[in-house]
């Protein structure tokens, strides 16, 4: 069965590549819907709204998700990105605002 922790663990496996810290770390998850249907809602954000990676986080979080039994990523997982509230850094976890130095 697919729970919001197995997706969130999976999507710790997500590094980014500029900062080299994974994207829940970071704080760049705001939600993830696991619906009854077996469609799986994330919400998620980026550093900066002019990220240069941004086209590709969508399918990085889809890699992730495609070693989860029976979920057909391609047909059952939405990735939407918002700036709506922008990122700071104070969503990071502890660990990644001291690895970052802040």
């Amino acid at each position: 069965m697919v729970t919001e922790e197995l997706v969130r663990k999976k999507l710790e496996t997500v590094i980014d590549p500029e900062l080299g810290i994974d994207i829940v770390s970071l704080g760049l998850i705001y939600k993830i819907n696991v619906l009854p249907s077996g469609n799986i809602d994330i919400l998620m954000t980026l550093t900066s709204p002019g990220c240069p990676l941004a086209g590709v986080f969508g399918s990085m979080v889809r890699d992730a998700l495609r070693s989860i039994k029976g979920l057909n990523v391609d047909k059952n997982v939405s990735v939407e990105l918002t700036f709506d509230p922008p990122w700071i850094p104070e969503m990071m976890s502890e660990e990644s605002k001291a690895e970052l130095g802040f």
